[in-house]
Order: C-alpha cells, then structure tokens, then sequence
C-alpha cells in the first residue's frame, strides 16, 4: 500500500492510505472529505465549548441585541426555555451575546468537555509524527462521539437554530464566514506532487508515484486558483537546525584559537633550541645545588 504524506503548504494535515491502482480523481475526493471533515469537526468542537459555558444559541431574532432592545421588542427565548440541560443549570452570561447563559452544571460540562478532548485527539494533526492513519469513517467516529455527549445532555435536543444541531444535521449554512473560505470544492481541488499537478484524466496514482507499491510519499493540496505550492525542503527542519549548531561550534572554536596569544608553551623542554646539543654533551639532568 502507498502512505501519502497530506500537506496544505508547508503544514502537515494527514496520513491516508491508498494503492497505486487508485485512480486520481477518487483520491482527491477522498483526500478532500477527510480535510473537510477535520474542518467539521474543528468547528463543532469550538460551538459544544461555548455550549458548556453559556447554554444554547439564541433565536435569530435574538441575536444580536441588546438586553433592552429585547425587552423593548418583548421577544421571548422560548427555545431556551424548553431546552435545558440535564441536572439542571446555573446561570453565565455570555460576554459577546450569543447564547442565553444557562449554562449545565459541573458533571454535565465534563461530559461535553470530554467529548471534546477526545475527538480533538481522533482528527489531530499530531498523528501524522505518530505514524497514524485519517480516514472517513475516524471522521465520522468523532462526529457521533460529539453527537451523543450533546443528547446526553440535551436529551430534548437543541433548539433547530443552534448551529451544533445544524453541523449535525448537514444543513450548517457558513456563507459570509470565514469557515467557509477554509473549505475546498472537490471539483476544483487541485493536488501535487514533486511542485507538479497530479492531473485527474485517466490517470492512476502509480502513474506519479513509480511502480513500488510500499512507499510513502507527500502531495499537497490547494483550491484552483492559489498557485503551485512550494517545493519541499532539501532537508529537515530538525537537520537545518543541527547544521547551523554544528556550523557555530566551529566558528567558536576559531574565535578562541584566534584569540589564544599564550607563549608559556616556549618554557617548555621540546621548545628549547639548544635541547640537542646539551644530550650530546652530557648537560642533561645536571643538578647544581648542594647536595
């Protein structure tokens, strides 16, 4: 099987597994659903942390205004009033306004809390220096993970306009989001392979990567538009940093040879001009105190 190495320029993203008969067009697709789907989850994870600090969204007609204009509008959070958390809650108003502060108690924080950590570590990009694979389905494992810790808090379910209910139900809406400009369009997601596109038309993945089927190498992934990315280093950032210490070193050294202007050595036995013509004569270890 080939092991590629995901990058979206310089960042390490995944490792996927794939053989050399996979046509190119099914391995974009699949590469860019596992992207996509980290980006899901990513998001998910950050609303279910907000959820267990200030409770569930307010309704659009909500969002938005001020304590007074809500009360001077008599509009009602009803959805709030229905969907409270299991055990309870104490109240935390959110600082930016979103979520109506009804935030759950302490064991049902450490549930979604928990939730969260663990699907985190599923799709964390430190796989890749563990060796580990990405897949779909590890992306939808972490999505029900999610999933079920929110129902065990929220049994009733979330109110229909909370956007973690819509993440989990695939109607999520990210227009005008920056969100939005993270996801790639596998249509026109564009992958490459030694600084070169890897053209989809009846082409094969054994057709870039050579015809040993145990390898492992790095594509990188862009949307159309953004340019060839740059080639990789010729060496790692771990021997680059080896090289430049090993360079100083050296360079020390001279400093201190340069430096270094100590004639004791001219005291010494071997340094002395006239050392063999005393052997010769016999003045060698001649004592002239008293004895």
């Amino acid at each position: 099987m080939v092991i590629i190495h995901i990058k979206k320029g310089d960042e390490s993203q995944f490792l996927i597994e794939t053989s050399l008969k996979t046509p190119i067009e099914d391995l974009v697709k699949t590469v860019v659903a596992i992207y996509n789907g980290r980006l899901k989850v990513s998001r998910i994870c950050s609303e279910i942390e907000e959820l267990a600090k200030y409770g569930t969204l307010f309704p659009p007609e909500i969002l938005g205004l001020t304590e007074e204009q809500v009360e001077e509008l008599k509009l009602v959070d009803t959805w709030g009033d229905q969907c409270i958390p299991s055990g309870g809650f104490t109240f935390e108003k959110d600082p930016v306004g979103r979520r109506n502060g009804k935030q759950p108690k302490k064991a049902m924080q450490d549930v979604l809390n928990k939730a969260v950590s663990d699907a985190k570590e599923m799709v964390s990009k430190k796989l890749v220096n563990e060796g580990k694979l990405l897949t779909i389905k590890i992306i939808h494992e972490a999505i029900n993970l999610l999933r079920g810790a929110v129902t065990i808090v929220y049994p009733m379910k979330l109110p229909p306009h909370d956007v973690i209910r819509m993440e989990f139900e695939n109607i999520e809406d990210l227009s005008g989001t920056q969100a939005s400009l993270e996801i790639i369009d596998p249509l026109t997601a564009q992958m490459w392979f030694c600084g070169k596109e890897v053209y989809r038309e009846g082409k094969k993945v054994g057709d870039f990567a050579g015809k040993v089927e145990n390898c492992k190498i790095i594509m990188k992934l862009s949307k159309r538009g953004e340019g060839a990315p740059a080639r990789e280093p010729i060496m790692s950032e771990n021997d680059r940093k080896q090289m430049m210490l090993h360079a100083y070193r050296k360079q020390e050294e001279l400093k201190k040879l340069e430096a270094d202007d100590d004639d004791n050595y001219m005291d010494s036995e071997w340094a002395n001009k006239g050392n063999l013509k005393r052997h010769f004569h016999g003045l060698n270890n001649i004592s002239w105190g008293p004895k």
